[in-house]
């Protein structure tokens, strides 16, 4: 153990899915023994694990063409933490996912002479490739979260490290019980009502423009199901309380569920099926040996202008990309017609084999992500602040502004 050196770290997060990750990576650095202050851009559950916010930037994240409304906020966000940057003395900065807004932090630790540490990989293997140089540029070390990123950004000059995921980390050993848990499957088909005892989890996402656009037509596709499978029962998924007040402000007349907040797993966990919007979540979701169906919604005009052709994936959601197959249906970009989803949910539900080979091929999937993700982080972390000059780069800066 350092006695008598402090080490301070700035961390930038966008998101609520970052702000979770970099309060788990917090609470992994200080079981150390090490004396770091943590500064930064982030949520509550940051600073719950004891980071000093100059800025909540988690509650009101926004992503995709939505975002174009809040550049200003934006540019504000960044010249702040800019100018934080440069009058602190900082060992290391650390930037968790959001790659379009983060770059710019990354940007201005590397400007101060400060190391900078990725944690969260920007998907330039999906699309926005020619980005590398810019990643190249600003990133010292890169902790990726899923397996097959690690070879391809190191082939193209990234210090990477696959680290495992950290929405993944609760699963823990339950990973090799979900199957057996998860298979006294009810959906049995000889059964007269296959749907005695079905359970389907929806999880409409966490950002406002997921809710706006996809919670309406999962309701709708749970109430067709409804008047097909009379014993079928629904339970929404809401990311806080926030969250819920408005996913039950915007219930539909017709449909009826329970509602769970936050653990995607455990109601996963305890569902037969899932219709989930994509995104990090569907990890969670296989990981607990639910299928699923897995659906976003997007500009018919710009996915046909521009969005076919700049996606460079054969499979757009996280679960077939990882698979390198349809394992489970996508419905990417979903526009109107809740047709297609409803008859794929209900010839998987009426096919007891296949939905139990889907299972544990979901499990099977998730296994080689499951691992303490921020312990790895945080080993990573001390390696790069034990490293530097003791003096530290942040420091010459800062002693340069002193004088």
């Amino acid at each position: 153990m350092d006695t008598g050196r402090q080490y301070k770290i700035f961390i930038s997060a966008a998101e609520p899915s970052a702000d979770a990750h970099c309060a788990g990576l917090i609470n992994a650095l200080r079981k150390t023994g090490l004396d770091i202050e943590f500064a930064g851009l982030g949520g509550i559950k940051m600073q719950a694990a004891g980071c000093s916010l100059i800025e909540n930037t988690a509650s009101g994240a926004v992503m995709g063409a939505a975002a174009f409304g809040h550049i200003g906020r934006y540019i504000k966000l960044i010249n702040k933490a800019k100018k934080y940057i440069k009058n602190n003395k900082i060992d290391l900065v650390v930037v968790c996912d959001s790659p379009s807004f983060n770059f710019h932090i990354a940007k201005a630790a590397k400007e101060a002479g400060i190391g900078t540490l990725f944690y969260v990989a920007p998907q330039l293997w999906a699309w926005g490739g020619w980005r590398i140089g810019k990643l190249r540029k600003y990133c010292d070390k890169l902790c990726c979260i899923l397996p097959f990123e690690q070879d391809w950004f190191s082939r193209r000059g990234i210090d990477a490290t696959f680290v495992g995921n950290p929405l993944l980390d609760e699963a823990g050993g339950n990973l090799r019980t979900n199957i057996k848990d998860f298979r006294d499957f009810k959906l049995v088909v000889s059964l007269p009502n296959p749907s005695q005892n079905a359970r389907l989890a929806i999880l409409p996402g966490s950002r406002a423009a997921e809710i706006e656009t996809l919670w309406p037509a999962m309701q709708q596709i749970a109430i067709r199901l409804k008047q097909k499978y009379e014993g079928i029962t629904f339970n929404a998924v809401a990311v806080d309380e926030k969250g819920l007040a408005i996913l039950k402000s915007r219930q539909l007349s017709g449909f009826d569920c329970d509602y769970s907040i936050g653990n995607v797993m455990e109601a996963a966990r305890r569902a037969d099926f899932a219709i989930v919007a994509s995104g990090s979540a569907t990890l969670q979701v296989a990981a607990a040996g639910c299928p699923m169906v897995i659906m976003y919604q997007s500009s018919k005009l710009l996915w046909h202008l521009a969005g076919k052709f700049i996606i460079k994936t054969k499979y757009l959601s996280l679960v077939n990309i990882l698979a390198d197959k349809e394992l489970v249906p996508e419905f990417m970009p979903y526009f109107t017609s809740i047709e297609p989803v409803v008859k794929a949910i209900e010839l998987l539900l009426e096919d007891k084999e296949s939905i139990a080979e889907t299972s544990g091929e979901l499990v099977r999937l998730a296994e080689p992500m499951v691992g303490n993700a921020a312990e790895k982080v945080g080993k990573i972390v001390i390696e790069k602040i034990k490293s530097q000059n003791p003096v530290g780069g942040a420091k010459k800066i800062n002693a340069v502004h002193n004088k």
